[in-house]
């Protein structure tokens, strides 16, 4: 296929506009996740971040309350763990 020069000119403007769309476009992405995305993203795993130090917090608090009276009253622990296991044992079955 040949083409005139007119075509040609008219096909490289067109390419050049959609090249400049495109850089258009793609600073418009960087710019949103720059300003948007990275900083929610940042802000997500602070949040996990201090619900899994809240949660280490609270299971090491409630170890040692378990420990504690484990420890002031250990025939009742003792009992206790003997009834569970045989109602888990019967359940089981």
């Amino acid at each position: 296929m040949f083409f005139s020069k007119k075509d040609k000119k008219k096909v490289a403007a067109l390419q050049k506009n959609a090249q400049e769309e495109i850089k258009s476009l793609k600073n418009q992405v960087e710019e949103l996740l720059n300003d948007r995305v990275t900083p929610a993203i940042v802000q997500a795993a602070d949040k996990a971040d201090q619900v899994v130090h809240n949660t280490k917090e609270m299971t090491d608090h409630q170890i040692k309350h378990v420990s504690d009276k484990v420890q002031s009253k250990p025939l009742i622990a003792i009992v206790l763990s003997i009834v569970i296991g045989y109602l888990l044992g019967r359940v089981i079955r």
